[in-house]
This record gives structure tokens, C-alpha cells and sequence, in this order.
């Protein structure tokens, strides 16, 4: 990993990532209804340049993606990581043929720009005036962008000449990513995921009407709470190593209590980072769990921000 551009970064200095990811635009007299029969979020609530988090989960409530979704006038343009675009696009597109709804994948005419710093000093929501045809998304992290193919290169120099961001490579993603909480499909979260394990409780609507896989949902979040929860792990030495992705994790008294999912190590902090999924029992913060003969500690998520 490059560590000086690391520090920088972590140190107030903007960095850009450029990423795959999906854009699905939807649109039609009937969108808002069939979107909400669909999404965990009221998307009745959603203002005109105005976004939200949320997930589309199956009849069982599992995962089938996490989503932003901001509104465009009419237009709601939806993103999510490329390894839930063709599931999710094929999800929306059924409901096509059922009224007045449309879906346009948009994925191949942008490119994607995930920028760390300051939230003053990095989201612009008046992008388009620049570079027609962009848009942004806030982060809690920065911001995101989405510009068009043919303007890539124009916003890469600019970040790079203008605004003298720095240049985040795949390694140093990673760590920033498992640093700021934000889950991966594939590697901290997967299909059977249920929604309310990833603990983000901003993409979930329990007052709106009813939506696919609800009932699940809604049944566990009125019993009280989860059976596990992705939440934040430190290695207590600074010095050891050996945390795996998979890996069991255990009580004092040996009881299962979870299972690892992404690891790294935080120059930050100094420590050992991961995230994982801790159960109900174990999940205050600070709580002491083993892996093997380490010791881990359950910590709030994000770990840094």
C-alpha cells in the first residue's frame, strides 16, 4: 500500500478512486408506486434532488442490493456495486410490462468516482455545471460522481491538476473502504444476508406501506433486534496478526458469537481492523471475543471517518 498517500488522505488531502459500478435510471407515471412495492425505503419521502439509501430484498427479506437512489425531476436514478447490477436491473425490468414503468441501464455510459475527504470540500451537487451530464451523490466519507465516458479523462486531470487529489489505488481502497464501514457485496455481505444484519438503519422504512419481503423485516424489527449484526472488530495487539476472513469468532466462555468478514491493517490506528458479523449477545461495543488464541474487541462502525 502506499502509505504517504494514505496518510495524506487521512490527514485532510481529498483522494479519488475510480470504481465500476451500476446506474439504472426509472422513470413512468407509475414509478414511485411500483418502486415502493420493491424498496425497504419510503420512496413517497424522496424531493426533487433529493437521495436516500436503501435495499431491494427478496420475498425472505435477504440482500439483493444496497441502492442510492436520488430523484431527478421524474427520474429516479438508482446505483449500486456491479456485482448486484444484473441481478437488480433484472428485478426492476420484470415490473416493466405491468403498467406505466420503466427501467434504462445506464451503467456503460459513466465512469464512477469515489472521492475521500472533507464533505465541505468535495461534494459539488453543482457538477453538471461543469461537466454536463455529471451528477453527485453525498457520502459520508466525501462524495461520489458519475460522468460521462467521453469526460473521464477531463475529470481525472482536473482532480489530479486542479485540485491536487491524489490518486487512490485498489489496495489503499480497501483499507480506506474497511476504515470507513462501507460493506461489499461478495465479501462482507451476500444473498443471504437479511437486511437489517448490515445495521444500517437509514435504508429502512417501517411506517411505509408494503413491499417485498417486508414481513420478515418488519417481524424483527418489532421482536427487538437482529440475531447478528455487521459491526466493527479490533485486534487488541497491535502486534499480532493472523485475522481471516471466515473466521469464528467466539465468547469468553466459548460460545459461537460470529463469523469474520474483511480485514486490514489500520496505520491509524495501529491495529488490525475487521468487519464482521457479531451476534445479538456479543455486540456491544467493546465486548471481548476470541479467534484462536486472539483477542478481538467489537467496535462501532465507521472506525474512522
Amino acid at each position: 500500500m502506499d502509505l504517504a498517500t494514505y496518510n495524506e488522505i487521512r490527514s485532510g488531502r481529498a483522494g479519488f478512486y475510480i470504481e465500476k459500478r451500476a446506474l439504472i435510471a426509472v422513470h413512468g407515471k407509475e414509478a414511485v408506486q411500483f418502486l415502493d412495492g420493491l424498496i425497504t425505503n419510503d420512496m413517497k419521502t424522496l424531493e426533487d434532488g433529493a437521495q436516500m439509501r436503501a435495499a431491494f430484498p427478496n420475498a425472505q427479506g435477504r440482500l439483493l442490493a444496497v441502492v442510492r437512489v436520488q430523484r431527478q425531476g421524474e427520474r429516479f436514478l438508482i446505483e449500486t456495486e456491479d456485482a448486484t447490477r444484473e441481478k437488480l436491473y433484472q428485478n426492476l425490468f420484470r415490473f416493466t410490462f405491468a403498467g406505466d414503468f420503466f427501467a434504462e441501464e445506464l451503467s456503460d455510459q459513466f465512469s464512477y468516482f469515489e472521492v475521500f475527504g472533507p464533505r465541505e470540500d468535495v461534494y459539488h451537487p453543482e457538477v453538471a455545471e461543469m461537466f454536463p451530464g455529471a451528477f453527485a451523490f453525498e457520502a459520508t466519507h466525501g462524495a461520489s460522481y458519475f460522468v460521462p465516458v467521453d469526460q473521464t479523462e477531463t475529470v481525472r486531470s482536473v482532480l489530479i491538476n486542479e485540485n491536487d487529489c491524489a490518486v487512490i489505488d485498489d489496495e489503499l481502497y480497501e483499507v480506506l473502504r474497511i476504515e470507513s464501514g462501507i460493506p461489499k457485496f461478495g465479501a462482507d455481505m451476500d444473498e443471504t444476508t437479511i437486511v437489517p444484519e448490515l445495521g444500517l438503519d437509514d435504508m429502512i422504512s417501517y411506517t411505509k406501506g408494503c413491499y417485498i419481503g417486508q414481513e420478515i423485516i418488519a417481524r424483527i424489527h418489532f421482536r427487538g433486534h437482529v440475531a447478528k449484526q455487521l459491526t466493527g472488530l479490533v485486534l487488541s495487539d497491535p502486534s499480532a496478526s493472523g485475522l481471516i476472513k471466515g473466521a469464528e469468532l467466539l465468547s469468553a466462555d466459548g460460545k459461537n458469537a460470529g463469523k469474520i468478514a474483511s480485514v486490514t491493517f489500520s496505520p491509524k490506528l495501529n491495529k488490525t481492523v475487521a468487519l464482521g458479523f457479531v451476534r445479538y449477545d456479543f455486540i456491544k461495543e467493546g465486548t471481548e471475543l476470541f479467534v484462536g488464541d486472539l483477542k478481538v474487541n467489537v467496535n462501532a462502525l465507521p472506525f474512522l471517518k
